[in-house]
């Protein structure tokens, strides 16, 4: 089976579902967050305070194209990936592209650790301001959107895997 990428704004629960459906599938599971992590020695936000955000996107580019599994993988992105054309092509040729998606309103809810969460985003921008930069991406990498509002993580996961 092809792989299944989830795409999406942070604490849309990316990796919970990519987890859990992993599990129901019997695939293998990758974050791409935690690939940055492992390759570089350090925490998101670190690098994002230390270096910059052209400096995070660049090693999350480089994250995600360094992924190579070819078939029966859940693979969790970032919330930024979509903002490079070449790991988001990379990431289609190897599967389908599920983006998760939640209300502004939801994700203010769940984002209590913004400054600290490791989410690329300019100083002085507001969630509603990367929500707005990012949504057209998502739509357009999307090949599938679930709607997440009000679902359970489990619902979740049972929809896509209906899909898949």
């Amino acid at each position: 089976m092809k792989n299944i990428i989830l795409i999406g704004m942070p604490a849309v629960g990316k990796s919970t579902i990519g987890v859990l459906l992993a599990k129901a599938l019997g695939f293998s599971f990758i974050d791409t967050d935690l690939i940055i992590q492992q390759d570089t020695g350090r925490l998101l936000q670190d690098i994002i305070d230390k270096d910059g955000l052209d400096a995070f996107y660049a090693a999350e580019e480089q994250a995600i194209c360094s992924v190579t599994a070819e078939r029966n993988s859940v693979i969790a992105t970032g919330g930024s990936a979509v903002y490079s054309r070449k790991a988001m092509l990379h990431l289609k040729e190897h599967g389908v592209v599920y983006y998760l998606r939640i209300s502004t309103e939801e994700l203010k809810k769940r984002l209590s650790n913004i400054r600290t969460r490791g989410i690329a985003m300019h100083p002085g921008d507001t969630i509603e301001d990367v929500f707005a930069q990012r949504a057209e991406l998502y739509a357009e990498y999307a090949d599938f959107t679930v709607e997440c509002e009000g679902k359970s993580a489990e619902d979740i996961v049972a929809e896509i895997y209906d899909y898949h």
